[in-house]
């Protein structure tokens, strides 16, 4: 008999989209849509990292003003490229982060040579960027960084303002270091998480190992993942596109469908060398998406869902889909949240 769906965590990830030539509107406009996603209920939100684009380019310093614009909603980065980051620096900037939102932060890493690395990669590591070590082991440095062990040996002090001190990262942020993520979508990083401590994010990018088959190949991931662990009670979400259509007007749905239809051929089958594995957007009414959702056989596995919102959509579709997945498609799978405090503002119809 198959496990019943029961998801007790709800995110959304949002693409954190602007004008090349006027940025302001467009990061506002993604700050409020987490304070929205705050108002509806959702358990966390999470911003995508993006470098060279109209995107967030640093993680840490949006989500300090989120931090600010929120009470209650966990939020998070997803994913950091470590290979573009100074493993005690990025410490020091997210503990700050998570010491401004009590404890609200979760932080989603990645590792190896990055995108666009033949162009950021002698800006960022100031010349040779290739001779740097840019797997795995600068997120193990990262991670010691974040559980604040004193620096030096037990006679190392520093002189400060208020006296001597024994060095350590400031702020220290208590927990953090238990909040890491990897974003894997291959059996290597699912092994690599859980042996290591952190928690697991798998999205609608894997790899194709052995099947041709998304739902299988992220099963395997996950099951991999929770072997490589059996000491660490690691966390695991699952992304999915969901783009309920119920309250939207006709000419919306229209481009709703166009944008789930575009995108369907490469889930047919794996996609270059990597075998990259898609699977198909879940755009529909929301009778349509938990009919999808209820026969995944990858969410019984897991109790961590997490909205990916497209990126080419506006302010009022995100709000629009955000409003009907949680209150029509949430509930059926298991998932009661806590009632909204606040009277929200419906998405505009237009």
């Amino acid at each position: 008999m198959t496990n019943p769906i029961a998801i007790k965590h709800l995110a959304f990830l949002v693409p954190g989209n602007y004008a090349n030539d006027d940025p302001g509107p467009g990061i506002e406009a993604t700050l409020n849509l987490i304070a929205f996603g705050e108002q509806l209920g959702f358990d966390s939100a999470w911003v995508r990292q993006r470098h060279l684009e109209p995107g967030i380019g640093t993680a840490a310093v949006f989500l300090a003003a989120a931090s600010q614009r929120t009470k209650t909603i966990q939020l998070g980065s997803a994913v950091i490229q470590i290979g573009y980051e100074s493993p005690f620096r990025l410490a020091e900037d997210l503990s700050m982060v998570d010491v401004l939102s009590h404890g609200r932060l979760n932080v989603g890493l990645s590792a190896g040579v990055p995108p666009h690395s033949a162009i950021l990669g002698p800006l960022i590591h100031d010349g040779d960027w290739q001779s740097h070590e840019l797997g795995h082991a600068r997120i193990e440095r990262f991670a010691a960084n974040l559980r604040g062990d004193y620096l030096g040996d037990a006679d190392t002090t520093i002189a400060t303002p208020f006296g001597p001190q024994r060095p350590r990262l400031q702020p220290y942020a208590a927990g953090l270091a238990n909040r890491l993520w990897y974003g894997g979508g291959s059996q290597k990083s699912a092994r690599w998480a859980g042996e290591h401590g952190l928690n697991f994010l798998t999205g609608n990018v894997i790899r194709g190992e052995g099947t041709d088959d998304f739902h299988t190949a992220q099963v395997r991931l996950i099951e991999t993942f929770r072997a490589a662990s059996d000491a660490w009670p690691g966390r695991v979400a699952v992304g999915r596109v969901i783009v309920p259509t119920d309250s939207a007007p006709a000419s919306r749905v229209a481009r709703y469908e166009a944008f789930g239809a575009g995108r369907y051929e490469r889930t047919l089958k794996p996609q270059g060398e990597r075998r990259t594995l898609f699977p198909r957007d879940l755009v529909g009414t929301s009778e349509q998406i938990i009919e999808w959702l209820l026969n995944d056989p990858v969410l019984p596995l897991v109790d961590e869902l997490r909205l990916e919102l497209p990126y080419e959509f506006s302010l009022s579709e995100y709000e629009q889909i955000l409003t009907d997945t949680i209150e029509r498609i949430a509930p059926a799978l298991g998932w009661s949240g806590k009632a909204p405090t606040l009277t929200l503002q419906k998405a505009a119809s237009a």
